[in-house]
């Protein structure tokens, strides 16, 4: 193509790729020539400030690494500042979509100091040079590439009523980057449509009004409206209510408000379905989570509302807006957010960063073709713990491709909370066996898989069975026979009493303890349910390590697995005494049977001094239910950061032309659940329990621990 043929008014953004003559990640640009060997040449417009309309010396650029836009859409974009902020509101498909339509009086929520405030919409402020009644600088073939930046002037919903009487402020004026939710004009409730505010003014060069809504190849908006109203009442008479369902419910003044359902079930006093929303926004009058004095889910304060399941609808603002997306092409994928590899790797996602970078759809790893067990361990394994973070950046042969995929995923989930389904169906090819790359696999033949071969580590656990020498393993297998436990154990007891009945012992305190439940297949539990031990005491369980006497507290020397579930002796709890102790216990005629083990007992430990004991934390769970992997990960030492991953929570399309939605979800109400005394647990009922805490006690497959106090060294570090 010749050079300016046939181009007209064409714009992209830069998504990926190196910066290249002029170009870079996030740079907005205006098309001038195209090329045969599929590039682009154009015009750079700069960042925010007061020549951002005016286009730069322009370059070259591939065309696969840019994304088109329209006219009013690099409008937007050029008013965000940040390039890094453009490309997230460009990865939310739906939400700039929405953002792109926005006109006087729709109802958004923006990003404020004060947090997300809900704000009506008033004016599209045209931003950039001042045009000349005599001599239009627009007009002039200089300024032809001239771009006027948009923004939004909006006002605050929740603004002070005592400030009616005054001179109301100024509009605040806010990016497309600002908004993280539009709701369309015909839907804002009725105390909200307000009349026109004069706007303030504004301490801007060229600021002017936009009235309509520039055109922006969209179909008339009346038509879209019509067809909105069918689509909702479509929808909403069939979508069924469900914890995490977004959805919107008519306040006793008349206020449509909107949230996110966290809890169902029946209340206390209640005879039906009660629904515990956690809303967008505080509301006065609405709680932290609690209810007629009982705690149901946990939230900030003034944003849980409990209502009667029947007056919640869908969220009207994330339907289908026409009936072309209800038959939306599964080819179609939503754009994959760009990323650039940096050699430097990417720490462990902090506490302060969880929620905002990893909580939503499409978070996390995307699932495909059976990939849930791998997804639903790496997830666990490397987003946020701190121990394990040296085994990715520190493996002995970092140089091979699979280690390379490898790290190339934990980085992009660590900067991006996204992985591609296509970035891990490459690590399951490059593992080696065929079977990974379609066929659904146990977490523990991964690890074993992913450990050995691919990071090249030594076995995480040294296990002595009786006086035999160590054995290595990756991971902890309960064994034991179902009589010898209470009906709803805990890890704690389930380990201690596996390795009492093996004769086992951990030869040193291991860095990392993934420990598997007793279950046969996917479908046999030897237990229904299972109290996960938030901390795990394995003082008692290490080889050649003082231990102190279970009832008089000095050196132990001996223990006893007849007296574990002895009711009287605390049942579930290990058994070792000093000499003394052990003759008392066993004169008694229910005992007098028991054989006791005399323990190895180091030869420098006093008979008086204190016993240190040797803890793991508790950092992810893995559960499975009818075949389908998903995992509970700690993002934080609060008691509350819980997270909840399903890598294929939803699904666009069907099986062979559709791709899998990973959700991420916060889950504050396992951390509630955990902090109550373990006797208090045994003696719950899980059924009564939230949704989410119930599906952890009855389907937990693998518990994972720590030792923060011992990092995990490489091969390298070892033989050092």
């Amino acid at each position: 193509m010749e050079p300016g043929a046939g181009v007209g008014e064409k714009f992209f953004i830069v998504v990926r790729g190196k910066s290249r003559k002029g170009f870079c990640r996030g740079c907005v640009g205006r098309v001038q020539a195209e090329l045969q060997p599929g590039e682009l040449t154009g015009l750079l417009y700069g960042s925010r400030d007061s020549n951002a309309g005016s286009p730069k010396s322009g370059g070259t650029v591939r065309r696969e690494d840019t994304y088109p836009l329209t006219r009013h859409q690099a409008q937007l974009l050029l008013f965000v500042s940040s390039a890094s902020k453009r490309l997230e509101l460009l990865c939310n498909p739906q939400l700039f979509a929405a953002v792109c339509e926005v006109s006087s009086g729709d109802l958004v929520l923006v990003k404020h100091k004060k947090g997300h405030l809900p704000a009506v919409v008033k004016n599209l402020m045209q931003i950039g040079k001042k045009e000349d009644k005599g001599d239009l600088q627009i007009g002039r073939k200089e300024d032809k590439d001239y771009l006027h930046l948009i923004g939004f002037q909006v006002e605050f919903v929740d603004s002070d009523p005592n400030l009616s009487s005054k001179k109301p402020p100024p509009l605040a004026l806010f990016s497309a980057s600002d908004i993280i939710q539009v709701v369309p004009s015909y839907s804002v409730p009725p105390d909200l449509q307000r009349k026109e505010v004069q706007s303030g003014s504004l301490n801007r060069t060229g600021v002017k009004h936009l009235n309509p809504t520039p055109n922006t190849e969209a179909p008339p908006r009346q038509v879209r409206k019509s067809r909105t109203r069918q689509s909702i009442q479509s929808r909403r008479s069939s979508t069924p209510l469900e914890v995490g369902s977004m959805v919107e419910v008519v306040s006793n003044s008349g206020l449509t408000v909107y949230g996110v359902v966290q809890w169902l079930g029946v209340p206390e006093g209640k005879t039906d379905k009660w629904s515990g929303i956690e809303l967008e926004y505080d509301v006065k009058g609405c709680s932290d989570g609690t209810c007629g004095g009982q705690r149901y889910f946990t939230c900030k304060g003034g944003r849980a509302l409990f209502v009667p399941a029947k007056k919640c609808k869908p969220d009207g603002r994330f339907v289908c807006t026409s009936p072309e997306k209800k038959n939306l092409n599964p080819d179609d994928a939503p754009p994959v957010p760009p990323f650039e590899e940096s050699e430097e790797d990417a720490p462990p996602i902090p506490e302060s960063e969880a929620l905002s970078l990893l909580v939503g759809r499409m978070k996390g790893i995307q699932g495909h073709i059976n990939s849930c067990y791998l997804d639903a361990t790496l997830l666990s394994l490397f987003s946020t713990s701190v121990t394990l973070d040296n085994i990715c950046r520190r493996s002995a042969d970092a140089e091979k491709p699979v280690t390379c995929t490898l790290r190339k995923i934990v980085n992009r989930l660590r900067r991006q909370g996204f992985v591609p389904a296509e970035s891990v169906m490459n690590f399951r090819k490059e593992l080696g066996c065929d079977t990974f790359r379609t066929e659904e696999k146990d977490p523990e033949e991964f690890i074993t898989v992913l450990f050995q071969n691919v990071l090249c580590m030594e076995p995480l656990l040294k296990l002595r069975s009786g006086q035999e020498t160590c054995q290595g393993a990756y991971t902890f297998q309960i064994f034991l026979e179902k009589d010898q436990m209470g009906p709803m154990p805990t890890v704690q007891q389930l380990l201690d009493t596996s390795c009492l009945s093996g004769d086992l012992k951990f030869e040193e305190t291991p860095s990392c303890l993934m420990v598997q439940m007793p279950r046969f297949g996917n479908k046999y539990k030897m237990f229904s349910h299972i109290i996960p031990s938030t901390e795990l005491d394995i003082t008692d369980l290490l080889y050649n390590s003082p231990r102190e006497c279970f009832i008089c507290g000095h050196l132990a020397e001996y223990e006893c697995l007849q007296c574990l579930p002895d009711r009287k002796l605390q049942p579930g709890r290990i058994k070792q005494y000093c000499s003394t102790c052990n003759a008392q216990v066993h004169t008694h005629p229910s005992r007098q049977g028991h054989t006791a083990k005399a323990l190895v007992v180091p030869a420098d430990a006093a008979s008086d001094s204190p016993v240190r004991r040797h803890t793991m934390q508790l950092f992810a769970v893995l559960c499975i239910q009818t075949s389908h992997y998903v995992s509970f990960v700690k993002c934080g030492p609060d008691t509350h950061s819980w997270l909840f991953f399903d890598s294929m929570a939803d699904r666009c399309g069907d099986d062979h032309r559709g791709y899998s939605i990973p959700v991420i979800r916060a889950c504050p109400e396992l951390g509630d659940f955990l902090s109550r005394p373990e006797e208090e647990l045994a003696c719950s009922n899980p059924s009564q329990a939230p949704e989410l805490v119930c599906r952890l006690l009855c389907d937990s497959y693998m518990f994972l621990y720590q030792n923060p106090a011992a990092p995990i060294l490489t091969p390298n570090q070892q033989e050092s």
